[in-house]
């Protein structure tokens, strides 16, 4: 018996359509309810991002990737930073290529590759070698995204979603005549996509908090729809299994400058404050895609040892204070 499901299939056709208006509707950059951010939208431009840390050492790493669109043939800006030491390895890459099922991103030339996948990360830029592996993830549990409702509106400039708030790592990172071996380092890893980065953004990230189980990501900059454009500030919170988003129509203001970052929300049931301070140690230089152009710029300014206070409210009852030594905290530019 064959087991084809064709248009006279009832439940095949449906199931069909139903795939069809999603992948239309994803390509807008927006997310049905419990979809999955993951994948490639098809828009100008797909990143992914992952963030590791080992609280004992003092050590930490992020790499970046992304999938940009251009007629002339898909194209990738990749780098890995290494902290202690001001490391970045980078690169515009050929071939950027992303599958859905099983979910990958690859890209590769003369200059460089990389191979990444839910659990596996791989990258050679120039003389540095990261090969690393995640296990138990701690995965997004929200029906939308890390924007919000707003993860659901078409055709905005930008999205951002963190999809593991939490997990191992394992692997080693080699450049130069350094390296460093990690085991059960944590790991936190995002995603932004849509028509490119917006003219400025303010970023942050944390999960060292001397042993809880708590980890802090925020996401802010100039969003724009048509000739609307406005800042707008997100901030997700995990404590334990309790994750805590504020993002539009809850108000989060911010205050970003002198490499300090200060950022308050509020909502009916929670208040959050952060405090970022990055004046102690000079900013990994990163780089960021114009994709029409096939190039990098290099204006993103990234602390990967900053300080980060953050405090927790219920209904006026505190529920975390604590400070992190090993955060990350960005701001960044793009030309008009």
């Amino acid at each position: 018996m064959s087991h084809w499901r064709t248009p006279l299939d009832p439940a095949g056709y449906v199931g069909w359509v139903l795939k069809h208006l999603t992948d239309v509707y994803r390509r807008t950059g927006a997310d049905i309810p419990f979809g999955n951010p993951l994948p490639s939208h098809g828009t100008e431009m797909e990143g992914w991002f992952w963030r590791i840390t080992d609280e004992t050492s003092g050590r930490a790493l992020i790499a970046l990737c992304s999938v940009n669109r251009q007629p002339a043939g898909d194209w990738s800006t990749a780098a890995v930073g290494v902290h202690p030491g001001l490391v970045v390895r980078s690169g515009a890459l050929e071939g950027a290529r992303a599958e859905e099922s099983p979910f990958s991103v690859t890209a590769g030339d003369a200059s460089g590759s990389f191979q990444v996948g839910t659990d596996r990360v791989r990258f050679e830029l120039g003389d540095l070698r990261l090969n690393m592996a995640i296990t138990d993830p701690v995965t997004w549990p929200k029906a939308f995204g890390g924007g919000g409702v707003f993860s659901a509106i078409p055709f905005l400039n930008q999205y951002w979603h963190p999809y593991y708030l939490g997990g191992k790592a394992s692997g080693t990172v080699e450049y130069g005549s350094e390296s460093w071996t990690f085991a059960d380092a944590k790991v936190y890893a995002e995603r932004n996509w849509g028509a490119g980065f917006p003219l400025r953004w303010w970023w942050g990230q944390a999960h060292d908090f001397g042993g809880a189980d708590v980890c802090v990501a925020f996401s802010g900059g100039l969003l724009s729809l048509g000739p609307i454009a406005r800042d707008v500030n997100g901030i997700v919170v995990r404590l334990g299994s309790k994750v805590i988003r504020m993002t539009p129509p809850v108000l989060v203001r911010s205050r970003i400058g002198e490499n300090q970052w200060f950022l308050r929300g509020r909502s009916p049931r929670y208040e959050i404050e952060i405090e970022g301070d990055g004046r102690h140690l000079p900013p990994h230089v990163l780089p960021v895609p114009l994709p029409a152009e096939r190039r990098n710029i290099d204006t993103d300014f990234e602390h990967l040892g900053a300080r980060l206070r953050l405090t927790v409210r219920e209904r006026g009852a505190l529920l975390f204070e604590g400070t992190s030594e090993l955060a990350a905290l960005e701001v960044g530019t793009r030309p008009k």
